[in-house]
């Protein structure tokens, strides 16, 4: 790709003036050669694209060129304290964040971008806060990147202690020897997953790929989300509950999934801080499980220790931040009041550092390279891709972009349809044969159906699948929005 220079460059970006953005989050969860998270693929799609990495902070570069967008990448910047220092006061144009929380104080003129869905740690006023409302700049993110990642991480919490078949135990009886199937396997009884209700609280793109997992499993899978979604949830055959009360009630697994939601300016208290309390853990199961891989403030500790302490909930699985300041070891962050419960219920509680969507690398570094474009747009075009909040005087919305099969069917991917060569008349055929032969089943007199399914019965079942198939290769399986 030819780098953009001052001389090339036809966009709306000043070329008098250099650009600076900055990193603070991993960008490659895999180690490269030099014993370091492997970055190589971010500094080449930068350069590809006429910017300039930096594998430093903006203080230790003297000049940089005019006309150009300089990313440097600061990962190691955690406490609010570190972050004001060194974003405080604008010499950053723009920042891209993953679960690093960005202080009000800090400020980024031209944008921001959050790597993964939510938004709730974007916390500068450049933009308004998490919710992107205000602010002369626009707020970002990268939503369904990580969605498949984090919902099979909620899937393998759930698998940890349901089937509840002590694993560990069995294998180190069978690893020396003492054990006989015939005698002893009666004492391990367990329960299937098949059959069982799991609550999924929001029904945005992680809270859909857990329901879709959940299904696969054989659950019941009931779904709390705002009433607009209703349609959607019930036409992807999942049942739908106006409250997290609703579908909590005689569930066996809660997972949540519905972000921060808002500040308010008032209380200073997101608008879903402690949704899960215990209106909705005591209409649960007995001896339920619970799974926070959103955000740690979601869950109310106090109704979490109740429930836990009365056998209500047996098993909570928590993925929240988690920071330590390095010179005093102090902790902070909303994992902090976990850690107590941790203590005093052990072998009950399983704590991440707000690690379950970074179990991939290729989605970070998907993510990330989303950023990146998605600043370039913002700097160079004035154009914004998923946008969060509102939209700021002078920008233009450029729409949402998703990974492939994440998310509702958008008009975008019928249309990619048409420019794969032969997918349409693919479809077309199939359709038409289902249709002559279900058409040809109509008509098959009742005394006659048992021959004509003797007949014609492999042949309608394999067009079915072969039309399914075809719907879930292409990611046409879903709700059209």
């Amino acid at each position: 790709m030819t780098a953009i220079t001052v001389e090339n460059r036809l966009d709306l970006d000043d070329p008098k003036r250099a650009y600076a953005v900055l990193i603070c989050d991993l960008l490659g969860l895999r180690f490269g050669k030099d014993g370091r998270p492997d970055i190589s693929e971010i500094r080449a799609h930068i350069e590809a694209k006429g910017g300039v990495f930096h594998d430093c902070p903006i203080t230790g570069i003297a000049e940089l060129t005019k006309g150009l967008i300089h990313f440097f990448y600061q990962p190691h910047l955690s406490t609010r304290d570190e972050l004001i220092e060194a974003a405080g006061n604008g010499r950053y144009d723009a920042v891209i964040a993953a679960a690093t929380f960005l202080p009000a104080e800090t400020v980024f003129p031209l944008g921001g971008v959050r790597i993964g869905a939510g938004t709730g740690n974007m916390g500068s006023a450049s933009w308004g806060g998490g919710s992107g409302e205000g602010g002369g700049a626009p707020l970002m993110n990268t939503p369904g990147i990580n969605s498949r990642a984090t919902a099979q991480m909620v899937m393998k919490a759930i698998l940890k202690v349901l089937p509840d078949l002590p694993v560990d135990k069995l294998h180190a009886l069978v690893a020396a020897g003492d054990f006989d199937t015939g005698k002893d396997l009666q004492n391990f009884p367990t329960e299937k997953l098949e059959g069982k209700t799991i609550a999924v609280i929001g029904y945005g793109n992680i809270g859909r790929e857990v329901a879709k997992l959940a299904h696969a499993f054989g659950m019941k899978v009931v779904i709390y989300a705002r009433s607009r979604h209703r349609v959607r949830i019930e036409g992807e055959g999942f049942a739908y509950a106006d409250t997290p009360g609703a579908a909590a009630s005689g569930a066996h697994v809660l997972t949540v999934h519905v972000g921060l939601g808002n500040l308010n300016s008032d209380t200073k208290k997101f608008a879903n801080a402690g949704l899960i309390n215990s209106d909705v853990l005591d209409v649960m199961c007995d001896g339920s499980v619970v799974i926070n891989y959103d955000r740690g403030e979601v869950l109310d500790i106090t109704s979490l220790r109740r429930a836990l302490a009365s056998g209500k909930v047996r098993h909570a699985a928590i993925d929240a931040d988690l920071f330590k300041n390095d010179e005093t070891s102090e902790l902070s962050g909303p994992m902090l009041p976990y850690l107590q419960l941790a203590r005093n219920f052990p072998g009950q509680l399983e704590l991440l550092p707000h690690a379950a969507a970074d179990t991939d690398h290729v989605s970070r570094v998907a993510g990330a390279k989303q950023a990146v474009d998605q600043i370039v747009d913002v700097i160079r075009r004035k154009v914004v891709v998923n946008l969060r909040g509102t939209l700021p005087e002078g920008y233009k919305n450029g729409g949402a972009i998703v990974p492939t099969g994440i998310g509702s069917i958008t008009p975008r991917r019928v249309l990619a349809l048409f420019s794969q060569a032969g997918m349409v008349e693919e479809l077309a055929e199939l359709s038409e044969l289902n249709a002559r032969l279900w058409l040809q089943a109509i008509k098959v007199p009742t005394k006659e159906r048992q021959a004509f399914v003797d007949l014609q019965g492999k042949q309608l079942i394999s067009l079915l699948n072969k039309l399914c198939l075809f719907a879930e290769e292409n990611s046409l399986r879903g709700y059209y929005e």
